[in-house]
C-alpha cells in the first residue's frame, strides 16, 4: 500500500487520513464470494438441530432467529468488514448502519449492540479509532439502542462492525425463503454503491456525486420494522455485498420460485449512467456473477454490471402479495419512500431470474 499516509502522518494528523488506503478490501465488497461461503459451510459439517431455532443457516438468512416463547422471538446477527470511506466517524456509521439492518430485514425491532473492532494500532492512532467508535454510536443512536460493549484486537487492517440483537413476535418473522408465487419486488434503496466508490477511487466521480454514496450508506432501514407488522409482506432480506442478483437468487433458491424483473424499473442512484458509461465496476461485481450467473437468463455486460454490483448498507428487497400492493406502497410513502415494483416472483422456470 504505497499511497498510504505514514504511520507517523496518521499519529499526528498532519495529511488527511485515508481509512481506504489501509485495507485491501472495502465494505461488503470485501465478503468472500457466495459459492466460497457455501463450500465452507457445507464443510463445517450439519448444525446441531433445536427445536426453538426458527431461522438458521440454512437459507443463507440475515439473521438466526430464536423463539423464546409463543410471543416473542429473538433475532441476532453480526456484520462487519473494511473501510469503504476514509473518514474514520463515516465508516464507524455506515458498519453499524449496515449490521443493524439485518435486524431490520427480519421485520424485527433492534434492541442493542456490541461492538467488533480490528485495528492496526502501529499505524493508525487510537484517537482515529475513537472516532470510529463515535460514529457507531450516533448511528446506534440514530436506532434507538445502546452500544452496550464490545471487543478489539491488534489487526493487521482496520475492521469495524457489530453484532445486533433484536426481537419480534414469532409470527412476524420476514425470512428470505418465504416469499409466495405472484408476489411483486421491490427496492427500498437505489443500486450504484460499488460504482460510484469505485469511480471516486479512480478519480472520475463528478462534485455533485461525491455525497450520494455516503448518505445512502448512512440511512437506516427502519421501515423494515414496520413492512414486519404487515401480513402481505411475505419475505424480505437485504440487499449487500453479492448484489441484488446475488440476494434475489437467493430468496428464489429458499422459496423454490423464479423471479421475472423489468431491468428498467430497477431503482439506481441518480445519474449512475454516466459511471455505467465509463465501466467503473468493482472486482466485486465478475466475482457475484462468477458465483451466481448460471441461474440467470442471458443479460448485457451493463445489466450486469447494475444487477451484480456489490451494496454496502443496501435497502431492502421486499416480496408483496399481489393483494398488498396499494397498502404497501402507502405505508412505504408513509415511511418517505416513493416506491414502485420491479418484477414478481412465478413458478419456478429454466433460469432462477429472468427478464420481463
Amino acid at each position: 500500500m504505497s499511497d498510504a499516509p505514514s504511520p507517523a502522518a496518521a499519529q499526528t494528523g498532519a495529511e488527511p487520513i485515508r481509512l481506504t488506503a489501509y485495507s485491501h478490501g472495502a465494505g461488503c465488497g470485501c465478503k468472500i464470494a457466495p459459492d466460497v461461503l457455501s463450500r465452507i459451510i457445507a464443510q463445517a459439517g450439519a448444525a446441531m438441530p433445536h427445536e426453538q431455532l426458527m431461522v438458521g443457516n440454512d437459507t443463507r438468512d440475515d439473521a438466526a432467529v430464536f423463539k423464546l416463547n409463543e410471543e416473542t422471538a429473538i433475532v441476532s446477527t453480526t456484520d462487519f468488514f473494511m473501510p469503504i470511506v476514509d473518514d474514520p466517524a463515516d465508516f464507524g456509521g455506515i458498519a453499524s448502519v449496515n449490521a443493524i439492518s439485518d435486524i431490520y430485514a427480519m421485520g424485527a425491532t433492534p434492541m442493542m449492540a456490541i461492538a467488533i473492532l480490528g485495528w492496526p494500532i502501529d499505524k493508525l492512532s487510537e484517537a482515529v479509532a475513537g472516532e470510529v467508535l463515535r460514529g457507531a454510536r450516533e448511528a446506534c443512536k440514530a436506532a434507538g439502542i445502546p452500544l452496550a460493549g464490545g471487543h478489539s484486537i491488534d489487526a493487521p487492517e482496520p475492521i469495524f462492525g457489530l453484532a445486533v440483537t433484536g426481537h419480534a413476535h414469532p409470527d412476524r418473522i420476514k425470512a428470505n425463503a418465504t416469499a409466495e408465487a405472484g408476489c411483486l419486488l421491490y427496492l427500498t434503496k437505489p443500486l450504484g454503491i460499488g460504482i460510484l466508490t469505485t469511480a471516486q477511487k479512480k478519480g472520475v466521480l463528478l462534485d455533485e456525486d461525491l455525497d450520494k454514496a455516503r448518505a445512502q450508506m448512512l440511512q437506516l432501514n427502519a421501515m423494515g420494522t414496520v413492512f414486519g407488522s404487515m401480513d402481505t409482506v411475505k419475505a424480505m432480506t437485504d440487499v449487500t455485498g453479492f448484489g441484488l442478483l446475488g440476494h434475489l437468487v437467493e430468496m428464489c433458491q429458499g422459496a423454490g420460485l423464479s423471479a421475472r424483473i423489468d431491468i428498467a424499473k430497477v431503482p439506481r442512484i441518480e445519474g449512475l449512467d454516466r459511471y455505467l458509461d465509463l465501466k467503473t465496476f468493482p472486482g466485486g461485481t465478475t466475482r457475484n456473477f462468477n458465483a451466481y450467473g448460471q441461474h440467470v437468463a442471458p443479460l448485457s455486460e451493463r445489466d450486469r454490471a447494475l444487477l451484480c454490483d456489490p451494496q454496502t448498507s443496501g435497502g431492502l428487497l421486499v416480496a408483496v402479495a399481489p393483494e398488498g400492493r396499494d397498502e404497501f406502497e402507502s405505508t412505504a410513502a408513509e415511511q418517505g419512500l416513493q416506491l414502485e415494483a420491479f418484477g414478481l416472483l412465478e413458478a419456478s422456470a429454466e433460469h432462477l431470474v429472468h427478464w420481463a
